[in-house]
């Protein structure tokens, strides 16, 4: 595992204070898979949870496979264990439709929120999410709802919400989001060379009325090239 404790520590310093009384919300995404994306922003909860003493959601929009989810169970000793699921929806909210909705015995249709839960990490205040792919029937798909409404209603119940999203080059996830969240960071793995996607991405979520914060070079402590510095922000 790479320890990124210093670097988490920088990140953390260079985002600013967030405005008094207000939730954060910040989303972590790349332009192509194998940046790192996921170990970034796991790493980034922990020590905001451990270090920084914050009340943090991490919140997987990977709903395929939910591998933030995966990654934490799988090391318990360095995250803590897994508690028993409990609602990602506080307040009922969702971050995610299915279609067609299934229906109870009864004729209802089942809230989007049931397919989302979360557990809490350890014995710091964080909390994971899982998308239950499994409860899904027949042709049912599910999507990333434009909207603030899920995360507006989460920021009543945490200091600090991150977002995992998958990278661009596969999911529209990021940009459908980000108009509606504080904060983006790109991350770029530090020995890749060429930079073009990731300017591209900024660009598309800037166009989309996101605010892209900086980049992060992942599994890097040096400082980036003048030409990376002059293309990204």
């Amino acid at each position: 595992m790479v320890d990124l404790s210093g670097e988490m520590g920088g990140l953390w310093a260079s985002l600013g204070a967030p405005a008094p009384g207000r939730a954060r919300v910040i989303q972590f995404a790349a332009a192509r898979q194998g940046e790192g994306t996921s170990t970034v922003a796991r790493e980034f909860a922990r020590f905001a949870a451990r270090r920084a003493g914050k009340s943090v959601w991490l919140i997987d929009l990977d709903l395929q496979g939910s591998p933030q989810h995966a990654a934490i169970a799988a090391d318990p000793v360095h995250y803590g264990a897994l508690s028993k699921p409990v609602s990602a929806s506080p307040d009922g909210a969702s971050f995610v439709t299915v279609q067609p909705p299934q229906k109870t015995p009864e004729g209802q249709a089942i809230p989007d929120a049931r397919y989302v839960a979360a557990h809490q990490v350890g014995e710091a205040r964080w909390w994971v999410t899982r998308f239950r792919r499994e409860v899904l029937k027949g042709r049912q798909t599910v999507h990333i709802l434009p909207g603030a409404d899920y995360w507006n209603s989460l920021r009543k119940h945490a200091d600090l919400i991150i977002i995992d999203s998958p990278a661009a080059d596969r999911s529209q996830a990021a940009l459908t989001v980000a108009p509606f969240i504080d904060q983006t960071v790109l991350v770029v793995s530090a020995d890749q060379p060429d930079v073009r996607a990731p300017a591209q991405l900024r660009d598309a979520i800037s166009t989309a009325g996101g605010r892209v914060a900086g980049v992060f070079f992942n599994r890097a402590m040096v400082e980036p090239p003048g030409f990376l510095r002059r293309i990204l922000p």
